[in-house]
């Protein structure tokens, strides 16, 4: 997997997709600074690894998850060396049993594509259709990276920056905590 050397303050100076272009503006508008990586596309949290590296910063596990009926839509943000146990999230959230969410609703609410999901993509749920999930361990650490719209660039920006763009994106997260190990 190829990896820009550079680390890059701002947006790219060469066009992106219009999903990109619209987070990369509301990161201006709010004046949240990050730094980039540029990057092939990266599907797996082992291609992420490799990205942490030149950012020097963890990137989390984002899971874009619904109910059975595919009626309630989360996206879940949490350490990517924790497993993911449905239960545990359903129970905290008092629901039905989640599973994976499919590729047309993600790109119909978040304009994105599988492999790619992030908070920056909330932007584009104006309807509120998608509840950001957090688990509050991630909250301790002092940056949060994401994919900008897709997942060949990669932010690092500070949590505290990052809280902020969601609620301007009119979304609070629900904060939850998943064990390490089942128990």
């Amino acid at each position: 997997m190829y990896i820009d050397d550079t680390v890059y303050t701002g947006r790219p100076a060469e066009r992106r997709t219009d999903a990109e272009e619209a987070i990369y503006q509301k990161l201006d508008e709010l004046s949240i600074p990050y730094i980039r990586v540029d990057h092939d596309h990266a599907d797996t949290m082992e291609d992420c690894r490799n990205i942490e590296a030149q950012l020097g910063a963890p990137i989390c596990k984002n899971l874009f998850l619904c109910n059975r009926q595919q009626t309630q839509f989360y996206l879940l943000m949490m350490d990517a060396q924790k497993p993911f146990k449905t239960k545990f999230l359903s129970a905290q959230l008092g629901c039905a049993r989640l599973s994976f969410a499919d590729g047309v609703h993600m790109a119909e609410y978040l304009h994105t594509v599988p492999g790619s999901v992030s908070a920056l993509e909330l932007l584009f749920d104006s309807q509120n259709r998608v509840q950001l999930v957090i688990d509050k361990p991630l909250l301790q650490q002092e940056y949060i990276s994401a994919h900008p719209g897709l997942s060949t660039s990669t932010l690092r920006l500070k949590r505290e920056d990052l809280l902020t763009y969601v609620r301007a994106c009119q979304h609070e997260p629900v904060l939850v905590e998943l064990p390490v190990e089942e128990e």
